[in-house]
């Protein structure tokens, strides 16, 4: 994870830089004679950049401005229960973490749109949470965080009841190297563009 992370921060340096000529003449340095373990043909920079540029697009397209109460701490991140629009008010909006001290309520009969910068409704895990000395999030407080989509995760509630909740990144780059990450470890053609 640490590798393709640093590969995919390195990546825009790299774009502009040549790399030595290739000779079509022979098969065996073709790029298109690459092929991946299993027989299918090995991705080449170009591909990797194009299909990381429409993860990004994507990614973009769906970012959601996450605004709600935290439910669980976990190592990984924080299980938000979103919808808390009565939070996007001043001078509520200037942290990122706000004291569960605060009244809000979830609005009643909200729907999320499917437009960039929707409040995002419901359960979500959220990841790569700014870093701050003062403040620790504990279950309770509130968030006001936008949010890409990062895949999903499983969320236990109460017991060993097992739900699967969407996963929101607070970081775009994370965002889209999860999603990559995940494509990648699915089955050949099963790959997903949202």
């Amino acid at each position: 994870m640490k590798q393709f992370l640093l590969w995919l921060w390195l990546a825009p340096c790299a774009w502009g830089q040549t790399s030595p000529a290739i000779s079509t003449n022979d098969p065996a340095k073709s790029p298109a004679s690459a092929t991946a373990p299993g027989g299918t043909p090995a991705p080449t920079d170009q591909s990797i950049i194009e299909r990381t540029a429409q993860m990004r697009a994507a990614c973009i397209q769906g970012r959601r401005s996450i605004c709600g109460r935290i439910v669980q701490v976990r190592p990984d991140g924080l299980v938000v229960e979103s919808g808390y629009t009565n939070l996007l008010r001043a001078p509520l909006t200037r942290s990122w973490l706000v004291p569960g001290k605060v009244s809000a309520s979830r609005a009643a009969n909200l729907l999320e749109s499917r437009e960039p910068d929707a409040v995002c409704v419901g359960l979500v895990l959220l990841t790569d949470v700014p870093k701050s000395r003062r403040l620790k999030p504990k279950v309770a407080d509130y968030v006001i965080l936008e949010g890409y989509p990062a895949g999903q995760s499983d969320y236990v509630s109460v017991g060993t009841v097992r739900r699967t909740i969407r996963q929101f990144s607070a970081e775009l780059e994370k965002a889209v190297a999860l999603k990559l990450q995940a494509e990648a470890a699915q089955p050949s053609g099963a790959a997903e563009t949202k």
